[in-house]
């Protein structure tokens, strides 16, 4: 490197910012996001809407690795003090003589046995994994209106699967969880899987507005992947009025039976934690959970704005298959006598959470939202 002004009698390296060349600002990478298989009963990462149903709400975080230079006031660069510096072309060849003897290393050593003279080169395969297909509606559908869903799971070599975990507890099957954007509404349904592993449902939307639908798949095989998730988008035609989401209400009223959620919630990301509540019927008796889909309680987690997904369940004490795996981190839900449930949270990132609580009494589901804050 080449000083412009008088050298100082002591030379010092010159710190990266001082030759970095200014950056603009980092966009969103609004690309689909596809969850890979975890070890866990749930969570998802978010994706982007292909079909531009977001609305405009983030769809995931993403660090801004290289921020802008800052501007003064005057629109102009900020000139940073000392010497300013050229380099040399040769400089850069001496800095990076091993990088390149490596690189032609490399290359050579790939050019041996070829038979050939050209410049060799490597033949990356396109990644295998499950994927949705043939999924419909593709067009928006009206509220109101029962509509049929239908999709087929596509396992890594391309073929239908059609071999599904069925056991004792929840952790079976597909579950088929649909959430509108702004988390106003959740349906939740067990679909049938057909012989040839076509997956069909009939839903009746609400309301109008753009609807992520998470597909929560428990293959039946022998590896290390108890289940996966898969993402598809409905919208639902009409004018989209998103609801701004409450506070915390501890205590709610739902079809007659009254909710209460004891004490004041702190939660962790990546901890395993519990609530507890009780539910009395109308005329004030403690609510008859009844098995549903597997479980007396579920625990849906949706996170604002990017839809990450967890589910938990409530399950009878020594009922086996109802523990929710995160990583390392387990929760198990337990109800050992009626109306009480104890509901666990393991959710993978911080944020503003919303928790669905569904349970069935007396042939009745009720579905029970909760604002819930997580650091």
């Amino acid at each position: 490197m080449e000083a412009q002004q008088p050298a100082s009698p002591e030379r010092h390296a010159p710190h990266r910012e001082h030759v970095a060349e200014s950056r603009g600002p980092v966009e969103p990478d609004d690309a689909g996001r596809r969850v890979r298989p975890l070890v866990r009963t749930a969570a998802g990462a978010a994706h982007a809407d292909a079909r531009g149903d977001d609305d405009r709400e983030a769809v995931r975080e993403q660090l801004q690795v290289d921020a802008p230079h800052r501007r003064a006031g005057n629109g102009a660069r900020r000139v940073h003090p000392g010497r300013r510096l050229v380099a040399r072309a040769w400089a850069d060849r001496r800095r990076y003589r091993h990088l390149l003897e490596a690189i032609a290393l490399v290359g050579l050593l790939a050019g041996c046995g070829g038979g050939g003279s050209g410049t060799p080169t490597i033949t990356v395969g396109a990644a295998r994994s499950y994927s949705v297909s043939g999924f419909t509606p593709s067009q928006p559908v009206q509220a109101g209106t029962p509509t049929r869903v239908s999709f087929t799971i596509l396992q890594p070599d391309g073929k239908p699967l059609t071999q599904y975990r069925h056991g004792a507890g929840p952790h079976n099957g597909v579950h088929l969880i649909i959430v509108r954007r702004d988390l106003a509404t959740l349906i939740h349904h067990h679909p049938p899987v057909g012989p040839n592993g076509l997956v069909t449902d009939t839903i009746t939307f609400p309301e109008p507005g753009p609807y992520r639908v998470v597909i929560d798949v428990y293959p039946k095989t022998s590896g290390p992947v108890p289940n996966f998730q898969e993402f598809a988008s409905i919208r639902v035609a009409g004018a989209y009025r998103p609801q701004a989401l409450p506070p915390l209400q501890t205590t709610q009223t739902v079809d007659g039976y009254h909710v209460v959620l004891h004490g004041k919630p702190h939660l962790r990301a990546i901890q395993p934690a519990f609530l507890d509540f009780t539910v009395t019927s109308p005329s004030g008796e403690p609510a008859q959970f009844q098995t549903w889909y597997g479980a007396l309680a579920h625990a849906i987690f949706f996170r604002k704005g990017t839809l990450d997904y967890f589910h938990t369940h409530v399950c009878a004490p020594g009922v086996s298959g109802c523990t929710s795996i995160f990583g390392a981190a387990r929760v198990t839900g337990t109800s050992a006598t009626p109306g009480r449930l104890k509901v666990g949270v393991l959710v993978p990132v911080p944020g503003t959470w919303r928790l669905f609580l569904q349970c069935r009494v007396s042939g009745r589901v009720l579905t029970i939202p909760f604002t819930l804050r997580v650091r």
